[in-house]
C-alpha cells in the first residue's frame, strides 16, 4: 500500500474529496442575493444555507468513520457522495427555501464521508513523515477551492443565474464518483466489532486514552475558532470599516487562501528534514506570533489594513504546519480506529470552528478591537496547548509503521 502514495491521481483524488465542502460552500456564496429574491425568502434566512450544510457535516462525520471502520472505507464513501450529488441535485432544482435548507443539511451529511475519510484513508496508507507529506499535498490541493471558488460561482451567477452553482456542485458530485471508482482502492479491511454503538463506545474511550492524540485534537480543533470568526466578519472589516470595493474584498480574501497554499509547501520540504514535534513547534510559535500582533492591535483599537490583515494571513500560513501535522500525530497511535479517530477530530472541529463564526459575529460590533480579539484569543490558546504538552501527553510519542493496509 505505501506504493500509492506515490501515485499522482491517488493523491489529487484524496485532496479533492478533503476539499468538497470549501467546495460546496464557496461555490454557492455568491448565488445567496439573487436565490434570496427568486424563491423568494429574507436574506438572514437564504444565508443559512451556509449553516445548515456545516450542521449536516457535524452530523454526518461520526456514522461515516463507524461504518467505514465496521464495511470498509470504499462503501461509505460511494454511499456518502451518492448521497451528496442527489441532495445537489435537489438543492438546484428547489422551489423553495425550505426544500433548499433541508437539501443543504443531507448534502453537509453526505460531504462528511469524503472530509472524514480522505484522512483515515491517509492513516491507513501511511505514517509519520509520510503521512505529514501526503496529508500536506493534499492541503494543497483543496486549498485551491476557496481561492477560485467565489469567483467561478460569480461567473456561473452571471451566466446561468443562482441555480447555476448549485448544478455544478452536482456535476462535481459525480465526477467525484466516477473518480473515486477509477482511482481509489479499498485500504482497510473490514472491522465489526460487535454492536455498532458498542464498536463506537470503545473506539471513542481507546481515542481518549492516548495523550498523544488528545494533544494533537486540541492542535487541530483551536485554531479554526480563531479563523472563522474572522472570516464571518471578513466582509464587514474589509468593506464598511476600511472602505474597500467588493471586488478588492475578494482579492483580499484570496490573499488568506494563498496563505495557506504558501504554508502547505513549506510544510512539504520540512516534513523531510525534521521530525513532526519540530515542525508543530513552528507552526505553534507563527500562530503565536500573529496571535500577538492581533491582541495588540485590539488593544489599540486601531491598525492600518495592511498590519491587520498581514497578522490574518501569517495566522493562515502557519494553518497547514501546524495542523497537517498535528492530524499525523493524532491518527497515529489509531491504525485500527482511524475512521473514528477522523471523525471526532472532525466533528469537533466542526462545532468550534461554528462556534467561533457564530461568537465572531455576535461579538463584532464595528470596532476594530472587537474584530481580532476572538482569533487573537484561540491562537494563544493553541499556543498555550503547545506549550503543556509533557502534561498532556507523557508518554513517548507512538507511531506503528507496520500497522498500515495491506495489499
Amino acid at each position: 500500500m505505501p506504493a500509492l502514495i506515490e501515485q499522482r491521481r491517488f493523491v489529487v483524488t484524496l485532496g479533492f474529496l478533503i476539499g468538497v465542502a470549501a467546495l460546496t460552500v464557496d461555490l454557492s456564496l455568491p448565488a445567496v442575493p439573487e436565490m434570496v429574491r427568486n424563491l423568494p425568502t429574507t436574506l438572514p434566512k437564504g444565508q443559512l444555507i451556509v449553516g445548515v450544510f456545516m450542521a449536516g457535516m457535524a452530523a454526518g462525520q461520526v456514522p461515516a468513520g463507524l461504518f467505514a471502520d465496521r464495511l470498509g472505507r470504499l462503501p461509505v464513501l460511494y454511499a456518502g457522495m451518492t448521497l451528496f450529488t442527489l441532495a445537489a441535485v435537489v438543492a438546484a432544482l428547489a422551489g423553495n427555501i425550505e426544500t433548499m435548507l433541508a437539501a443543504r443539511f443531507v448534502q453537509g451529511m453526505g460531504a462528511a464521508s469524503a472530509v472524514v475519510l480522505s484522512r483515515a484513508i491517509v492513516r491507513d496508507v501511511a505514517q509519520g513523515k509520510d503521512a505529514a507529506k501526503l496529508m500536506s499535498l493534499m492541503t494543497m490541493i483543496f486549498t485551491a477551492a476557496p481561492v477560485i471558488a467565489p469567483t467561478i460561482g460569480a461567473l456561473l451567477v452571471a451566466q446561468f443565474g443562482w441555480r447555476g452553482p448549485f448544478t455544478t456542485i452536482a456535476i462535481c458530485g459525480v465526477l467525484m464518483l466516477v473518480a473515486i471508482r477509477l482511482n481509489l482502492v479499498e485500504t482497510h479491511h473490514p472491522n465489526p466489532q460487535g454492536h455498532p454503538v458498542r464498536q463506537l463506545a470503545n473506539s471513542t474511550r481507546e481515542f481518549f486514552s492516548h495523550g498523544q492524540s488528545i494533544f494533537g485534537l486540541l492542535l487541530i480543533v483551536i485554531p479554526p475558532a480563531g479563523f472563522m470568526s474572522i472570516i464571518a466578519v471578513s466582509a464587514a472589516l474589509t468593506v464598511e470599516m476600511y472602505g474597500f470595493s467588493l471586488s478588492a474584498y475578494g482579492i483580499i480574501f484570496a490573499c488568506a487562501g494563498l496563505s495557506i497554499l504558501v504554508g502547505s509547501a513549506l510544510n512539504r520540504l520540512l516534513v523531510t528534514r525534521l521530525d513532526s514535534i519540530r515542525i508543530i513547534s513552528l507552526g505553534a510559535a507563527l500562530i503565536a506570533a500573529a496571535s500577538l500582533l492581533l491582541l495588540l492591535i485590539a488593544w489599540l483599537d486601531a491598525a492600518p489594513f495592511a498590519w491587520l490583515w498581514g497578522s490574518v494571513c501569517l495566522y493562515m500560513f502557519a494553518i497547514p504546519i501546524l495542523m497537517s501535522n498535528a492530524m499525523v500525530l493524532a491518527l497515529d497511535p489509531l491504525p485500527t480506529i482511524a475512521g473514528v479517530a477522523s471523525s471526532i477530530i472532525g466533528t469537533l472541529q466542526n462545532l468550534i470552528g461554528a462556534g467561533g463564526a457564530v461568537f465572531g459575529a455576535l461579538l463584532y460590533d464595528g470596532t476594530v478591537r472587537n474584530a481580532v480579539l476572538m482569533m487573537g484569543s484561540a491562537g494563544l490558546l493553541t499556543a498555550v496547548v503547545f506549550l503543556m504538552r509533557p502534561v498532556i501527553c507523557r508518554k513517548p510519542l507512538v507511531h506503528h509503521p507496520d500497522e498500515l493496509a495491506r495489499d
